[in-house]
């Protein structure tokens, strides 16, 4: 584990005009010579090509080659460079896999010959192959296609072709895609070009899950296959993990030494060890779940272990009741820890590193306020105290322990490179003083480590593998390896993944901490949320939520918002198999049956499933069909029209599992617009034949009530799709996202629904039963809408 040497590059300005010469954009140029080591590299890049001017598409894959690699962290970049000039190499995805290829590949053992084949040197794809792969993608596709139109997500499908000719032109490909969509779909209309802001992108993503089985069936890649297939074996870790910059030129890379990797391996017995590390100040929400299904999901996958830590390091903001709902939710998501640990298990060994940080030089005891450091670091100034003696730093850290400084006084930093571009490297605080007891460690401290100091460290001690987060820890990284570099202690790779962001919600813990404690919503666990809690009284389960997640792809991409709807994709999907078929009426309209006798009640068969066999009496519940029902009163009309299947007078409608009823009159009220009952006339023969089918629920015996019970209605919970982009966030919350109705019909089965119960009401949406219930009165939330609803004049 040590320090490499600097660049060492002092070479002279390159003009403006060598980079131009390159084939370069002017702002491309301009750019790269604001920074020195850009520059020098680049002039470095020009001397080894031996050119001074070169077409674009040249020019490009040199600056890639500029921009990516110190002139010593490639060592064979000269021969990339060559292939390069000689047009060997001739596209980005080929100088990927170029410099893929050469990163691993040491010193002495290049291989021309499994080099060329693994960056497609002196393969052609013809415009013909290219045109022939493009149909049938296309074709796997046609559905989503025809669905979506010009709203198609055409980078993916730019994707699949380059699937089967990574090689290929890239232009070539869009062109052509761009043509044949042409020529499918004809000129765009009014509803093409409407674009609303990332609506295309996430409803391409919902296309892409929907027609997955169809476009893959084909040739599956590994990935899709095995989304776990990406990451590197434990005996793997030996390799370079990032490279450390120095504002002075030097260079810190980082990696395991052959000793620190054994010694790692024989504490593991080479098994994959990973961490889900939720912070305990608030509910898991649905970006949790994400990160459970990768950190989890790659242990299991690869018969390891995951520990669930909690990143205990703040006791202000911590709480016992949110450790042991992290506890129960991960269990009911479906994952095992394989131990629970506290980053407070730790506080120990962590407070020895920092003295020992301390001993080596590299922290030292500051005493500039907040502000100070801010402004220090925004003008990259050293502080004050950063030189001070190492003894006095020494003391002055175990007064910090003892309780001797007040808070606020003192802080202990990382002695870093406050000139550093990365601002992650600018003497993070390492330790804090807070006289608050901590939940888990009681009173024994007064310093606490911070989440920049203990997290990479706290991952070397339990010899985790895989340290797996969110993108935008991404610039972090400089800072996690250079404290295990400083200490000689073993590294786990580190890989970032696209966080979760999904429409009209917010996932900030923050915001949803502000709108449970000013009671905007109703707890954490509110219908509304994607806390996990909230979905899951809501009525989603585990599974639909870890399809979702899978469905979504584990891989670094962009930062892009998925849009809700695909969330509810999956949730259908699987409530379509699993929920049983019931009728509720909502907002009850009285049609009495004037034809049928008093007393009469016929017991009628109801399908729990759409397919359920004839000669399966538990697939079946009973619905009484009496002289009183009642419907919708939106399904019924004054005023018929051709597009209306509903109810109208003089009009015929199905009552659903029963028979065809006739509008014979209608009775008002005292108000002439108010409607207070329509008698109608059944059709017991079933000759009548109507296009409308209704749900309805009738007294279950002559001048008794149906079950009346309780149905909560929600709807998203903001009117925008990215609320946190919005100054005033709460002012853009939806005033009707929860509609409780208390008065509505239900058929009797549905007398014995308990928790943990869930329903398909027909016509309506899905629905599961309420922790809210008791058995005096049942309440259910909807789950998620039917995926079509019954016309526009049909219930919402």
């Amino acid at each position: 584990m040590g320090t490499g040497g600097g660049e060492g590059d002092k070479s002279a300005a390159l003009p403006l005009e060598a980079l131009l010469a390159l084939g370069l954009d002017q702002r491309t140029a301009e750019n790269a010579l604001v920074n020195s080591k850009v520059t020098a590299n680049l002039a470095a890049v020009i001397a080894e090509a031996g050119i001074s001017g070169c077409d674009k598409t040249v020019g490009n894959l040199l600056y890639t080659v500029a921009t990516k690699y110190p002139t010593n962290a490639l060592v064979h970049r000269p021969v990339l460079i060559d292939y390069i000039v000689s047009t060997k190499i001739k596209n980005p995805a080929q100088l990927d896999a170029a410099l893929s290829f050469l990163t691993n590949t040491g010193p002495d053992s290049l291989d021309t010959g499994k080099f060329e084949e693994a960056c497609g040197v002196g393969v052609v794809v013809s415009i013909e192959e290219i045109k022939s792969t493009v149909n049938e993608v296309l074709k796997h596709n046609m559905e989503a296609i025809l669905e979506q139109r010009y709203h198609i997500n055409v980078g993916n499908l730019c994707g699949q072709v380059r699937k089967m000719h990574p090689w290929g032109d890239a232009k070539a490909t869009k062109d052509e895609i761009d043509k044949k969509l042409a020529e499918i779909l004809g000129p765009k209309t009014d509803a093409d070009n409407v674009k609303p802001v990332k609506k295309k992108k996430e409803k391409a993503a919902k296309v892409e899950e929907k027609k997955a089985a169809v476009v893959t069936a084909a040739s599956p890649s590994e990935e899709e296959l095995n989304p776990y297939s990406i990451f590197p074996q434990p005996e793997e870790n030996f390799k370079v993990h990032t490279e450390i910059f120095y504002s002075d030129g030097n260079i810190w890379r980082a990696h395991n030494s052959k000793e620190i990797l054994e010694k790692h391996l024989k504490a593991t017995g080479g098994k994959v060890m990973t961490r889900f590390p939720p912070e305990p100040n608030g509910y898991l929400h649905i970006g949790h779940a994400k990160a459970m299904f990768i950190d989890f999901g790659l242990a299991k996958e690869r018969n390891g272990h995951c520990y669930l830590r909690f990143d205990d390091t703040n006791p202000e903001a911590e709480k016992k009741e949110y450790i042991d709902h992290i506890q129960e939710i991960v269990h009911w998501m479906g994952w095992e820890p394989y131990k629970v640990t506290y980053t407070s298990d730790y506080f120990q060994a962590l407070y020895e590193h920092a003295v020992e940080l301390i001993r080596k030089g590299l922290a030292y005891v500051d005493h500039q306020t907040a502000e100070e450091i801010k402004e220090y670091r925004e003008k990259k100034m050293n502080s004050p105290w950063r030189d001070r003696p190492i003894e006095e730093s020494l003391k002055l850290f175990e007064d910090m322990r003892r309780g001797l400084i007040a808070e606020g006084a003192a802080t202990l930093r990382m002695k870093q490179d406050m000139q550093n571009d990365n601002k992650n490297m600018s003497d993070l605080i390492a330790y804090r003083i807070k006289f608050t007891p901590h939940p888990h460690a009681g009173d024994k401290w007064c310093i606490y480590p911070s989440y920049d100091y203990a997290h990479c460290m706290v991952d070397s001690l339990e010899n985790i593998t895989h340290s797996l987060c969110t993108l935008e820890f991404d610039i972090r990284r400089p800072s996690y390896y250079w404290l295990l570099v400083a200490l000689g202690l073993y590294q786990p790779y580190v890989w970032e993944y696209s966080r979760l962001n999904i429409s009209n919600t917010v996932m900030s813990k923050r915001k949803l901490n502000r709108l449970v404690t000013e009671k905007w919503v109703d707890g954490w666990d509110d219908p509304r949320l994607l806390t996990l809690a909230g979905l899951r009284r809501r009525g989603v389960s585990s599974t639909a939520i870890n399809s979702f997640i899978r469905g979504i792809g584990i891989t670094r991409s962009d930062n892009s918002l998925i849009r809700v709807d695909r969330l509810e994709y999956h949730i259908r999907e699987e409530l379509n198999k699993t929920a049983s078929r019931a009728m509720v009426v909502l907002n009850p309209l009285k049609v009495v049956i004037t034809n049928l006798e008093d007393e009469k009640v016929i017991d009628l068969d109801g399908k729990m499933w759409p397919d359920a066999p004839a000669d399966d009496a538990s697939s079946y519940y009973k619905v009484p069909f009496s002289r009183i029902v009642y419907i919708e009163k939106t399904d019924f009309r004054l005023k018929d029209s051709k597009d209306y299947y509903g109810l109208a007078p003089g009009k015929s409608a199905l009552l659903r599992y029963a028979f065809p009823i006739k509008c014979t009159e209608v009775v008002y009220g005292d108000n002439p617009d108010e409607i207070i009952e329509i008698r109608a006339e059944y059709d017991p023969s079933k000759t009548t034949k109507p296009k409308g089918v209704l749900h309805w629920v009738a007294q279950p015996a002559p001048g008794v009530e149906p079950l009346k019970v309780e149905v909560r209605l929600f709807d998203k919970l903001f009117l925008s799709e990215n609320p946190a982009e919005l100054e005033d966030w709460l002012g853009d919350l939806n005033p009707n996202s929860k509609e409780v109705i208390k008065g509505a019909y239900a058929v009797p089965s549905l007398a014995t629904a308990v928790l943990g119960d869930k329903f398909q009401f027909e016509r309506l949406g899905y629905f599961a039963v309420d922790t809210d219930s008791t058995p005096e009165n049942i309440v259910f939330n909807r789950t998620v809408t039917l995926r079509d609803s019954y016309g526009k004049a049909g219930p919402k």
